[in-house]
């Protein structure tokens, strides 16, 4: 199959939208599916207010329909609600073409948190760029009935996976982890205000805090909390030992869709702590996780649960079953590879 996707996120930004994309890709790519991608690497583009590590591509509807149809997809998936797949979206529409969309993250949220703009108003612009679509793809079931209240329809559903070959539990952990005192609670992701990492930095429990990765907030958190750790970004197994040293993996994001490190997390044995809300609600069993309105409660529980349940839990999550839904999920084009250009 000839699958063409269209995003707004990808290298080098780190995110999860990027990493669960180049994860899909990579086992689309082994399946033997033939992959385009239109990012914004490949263009003109302009830091994004209040978030310059993102780039948005500056180009023009005709030539985001060139690219596609020179590629003459069989199938046309839109990931981002950001310029170029908008240009995409209005391409696909000019010639009566069927495409899916995702919702990868909850960008009502975000823009409230960082602008000030309501939630109400974003809400409009996501049920416009979705309406068109064959297909909205979306992550748990959470986020389904979101979207369903919003009034998007046609839903799909595409789950995460693991890559069980890096995260596991007998990952090395990093030398900083060496007489920190115990327990250590990590977080990982982007370290910006959407993500609410100062509740874990405010929570009272005693031990060591670590946060990993990079991020518009980074520096001013450091500054306000100079007994936490502040390594910076970590890939690969050097993010895998992170993980599989830490007591506890803490999620404190409200905002999120999923949680791709919480997974990451379990697989190397380490119980997550996070508020009850979707991501957590959808990934954790009482095994692996706790959830709880008070973050430094849910750590204290958290830290009594059994890391080889976490594990099993972990390893649960593939992301050759993810691939294979987000096939499932695509809408044919009839006459694929005669797409006027």
């Amino acid at each position: 199959m000839r699958i063409a996707i269209v995003t707004d996120a990808w290298a080098p930004q780190v995110n999860g939208v990027v990493r669960t994309l180049q994860a899909v890709r990579a086992e689309l790519d082994r399946a033997g599916h033939a992959v385009q991608i239109i990012s914004p690497d490949l263009f003109p583009s302009l830091p994004c207010p209040t978030y310059p590590e993102i780039r948005l591509a500056m180009t023009r509807t005709d030539t985001v329909g060139a690219m596609l149809a020179g590629f003459a997809p069989d199938a046309i998936h839109l990931a981002t609600e950001g310029p170029l797949c908008l240009a995409a979206r209005r391409w696909c529409l000019r010639y009566g073409l069927d495409f899916t969309t995702a919702y990868h993250t909850q960008f009502p949220d975000y823009v409230a948190r960082r602008t000030g703009v309501p939630a109400d108003w974003v809400w409009r612009y996501i049920r416009w760029f979705h309406a068109p679509a064959s297909g909205v793809l979306a992550s748990t079931p959470s986020i389904r009935r979101l979207l369903s209240a919003h009034g998007i329809v046609r839903l799909r559903h595409w789950g995460r996976g693991v890559d069980l070959t890096c995260f596991t539990p007998n990952a090395p952990p990093p030398p900083l982890f060496a007489g920190l005192p115990r327990p250590i609670q990590l977080y990982v992701g982007r370290v910006a205000v959407e993500k609410n990492v100062e509740a874990f930095l405010k929570s009272a429990v005693p031990g060591s805090k670590v946060v990993v990765g990079e991020g518009p907030a980074r520096a001013a958190l450091r500054a306000r909390h100079p007994d936490a750790h502040f390594p910076g970004a970590l890939s690969g197994r050097a993010l895998a030992g992170a993980y599989a040293g830490a007591d506890v993996f803490v999620f404190p994001s409200r905002t999120d869709t999923f949680g791709l490190v919480m997974i990451e997390a379990l697989a190397c044995g380490s119980p997550v702590a996070a508020y009850p809300v979707p991501g957590p609600l959808d990934v954790l069993t009482g095994a692996t996780g706790v959830m709880d309105a008070d973050l430094a409660a849910a750590i204290r529980r958290a830290l009594m649960l059994r890391r080889a349940d976490c594990a099993a839990h972990g390893r649960s999550f593939s992301w050759a079953e993810s691939a294979a839904q987000f096939v499932e999920a695509l809408v044919p084009l009839p006459g694929a590879g005669r797409i006027a250009a």
